[in-house]
């Protein structure tokens, strides 16, 4: 699954120019010309960047930075921030705010596109490490190998993407589309409910007869990993 990358700026050449050269670099671009958008983008998509510019409509990319820290789902999220100030203390004051890096207009693109490239390195131990683990359950994404307690789990591989998605975001909601894009990509057409049984297979792998099911099925919205989620499975249950 390609990194998703939230820009916000309200300069349409500047924002043609950055997404292009996103897109060319591996990553899908969501865009955002104002606060309250990139905020309502920040609650639909699952992002591992976010580029704001400074002056943008609604309230600042500064406040956008300090709203983004304050969510549970973005808070350790890889900020870099765009600005014509060039003042010490300004740069201080994006950094204090929770900004990772600071790029002063103008810039040039291979040097923007090498901070992107250093900051998601910085970031990937900590979102992306070999080991991921939630309660009992352990995906090793170096031997591509996942267990529950002491027994080893065997999954498809679009399983495997559905439980290391989930792993990556406990406790977040997802909806069908999201989940579509996270384990076959957004250029793929699969019908909604080919998600349902994905997911069912996956709950029968992970859970033998008596044990928590950790999958949440939210309804009307989607699912979600959920270490509190208690429902034990039956051996009739279905998806």
């Amino acid at each position: 699954m390609k990194p998703c990358v939230l820009v916000v700026e309200d300069d349409p050449d500047l924002m043609t120019l950055l997404a292009y050269n996103l897109e060319s670099e591996g990553h899908r671009v969501v865009q955002a010309t104002g606060g309250e958008e990139a905020m309502l983008l920040a609650e639909e998509e699952t992002l591992d960047l976010a580029v704001l510019d400074w002056m943008v409509p609604q309230f600042s990319g500064l406040e956008i930075c300090r709203r983004l820290r304050t969510r549970q789902e973005t808070q350790n999220l890889p900020i870099i921030m765009l600005t014509a100030r060039s003042e010490e203390a300004d740069r201080v004051r994006g950094l204090d705010m929770g900004a990772d890096d600071y790029i002063t207009k103008p810039f040039s693109m291979p040097e923007f596109l090498a901070r992107i490239r250093a900051i998601m390195r910085r970031a990937r131990p900590a979102k992306a490490g070999d080991l991921i683990n939630f309660g009992d359950i352990e995906l090793d994404r170096s031997c591509h190998r996942v267990k529950r307690g002491e027994r080893n789990i065997r999954l498809g591989p679009t399983e495997y993407r559905l439980l290391e998605h989930f792993l990556a975001h406990p406790g977040r909601v997802f909806t069908r589309e999201q989940l579509l894009d996270a384990a076959w990509g957004s250029d793929v057409y699969v019908e909604d409910r080919t998600v349902d049984v994905h997911v069912g297979r996956l709950r029968k792998a992970l859970n033998d007869p008596g044990e928590k099911d950790p999958i949440r099925t939210v309804r009307s919205a989607g699912y979600a990993l959920d270490e509190t989620y208690s429902t034990k499975r039956s051996m009739d249950d279905d998806a």
